[in-house]
């Protein structure tokens, strides 16, 4: 059994090491994004040997698999639910003293909501926590494949429905890239299987 200190030495050193790759990919600029992009091509390569969509799919799938499993074991999903739960007592039971015009009670409400600011505060941050963690899987898959997307010889292209052939480092939506949205597209419907099988965040 791991010692608690070690374990909360090994948890605050997992979370410097995910806030940093988020702090070096927002500030240290595209130097260090494919710096990251290469380091994880030794491990990631291989999987050029497949088509280009199916690569996104499993790069989406490793990347919702993981994040699921790190947001069961980092919140407190009791907490959730109480919080989610007395939010939503809350906002019928304001809008109920709005429509009557009690403002005694609307009174009472907004003393009631200075009162809930501190579980939701408690709340944000359980949700805040694991994006440390997630981080240090994501973003590492994610600057590769950005990287071998956009390399100066690539030109890889898929069959969209609706759209027809397109590059993907063509864009989508504003900055949404056509890759990206393949990637999201993937990784939704396997979180949610996983979250699922988990029995992650139902109320």
């Amino acid at each position: 059994m791991i010692d608690p200190k070690m374990k909360k030495s090994i948890e605050n050193l997992l979370l410097v090491f995910g806030f940093s790759l988020m702090f070096g990919i927002i500030v240290l600029g595209q130097e260090f994004r494919d710096s990251l992009g290469t380091t994880v091509g030794f491990v990631l390569n291989p999987l050029l040997a497949l088509p280009i969509d199916v690569t996104l799919f499993i790069l989406a799938a490793i990347t919702g698999v993981y994040a699921s499993i790190i947001q069961k074991y980092t919140m407190d999903w009791d907490l959730m639910k109480r919080v989610q739960g007395r939010m939503k007592e809350f906002q019928k039971e304001f809008r109920e003293a709005q429509l009557a015009n009690n403002q005694q009670k609307l009174k009472k409400l907004e003393e009631k909501r200075s009162a809930m600011m501190g579980e939701q505060m408690e709340m944000s941050k359980q949700q805040f926590k694991p994006m440390a963690y997630i981080s240090i899987i994501s973003l590492p898959i994610f600057m590769w494949a950005y990287q071998v997307i956009h390399a100066p010889t690539a030109s890889y292209e898929m069959v969209f429905p609706f759209w027809g052939r397109q590059a993907l480092a063509t864009e989508l939506i504003g900055p949404i890239q056509h890759w990206i949205y393949w990637y999201f597209i993937c990784s939704m419907p396997v979180s949610q299987i996983v979250r699922k099988v988990l029995n992650i965040g139902g109320i």
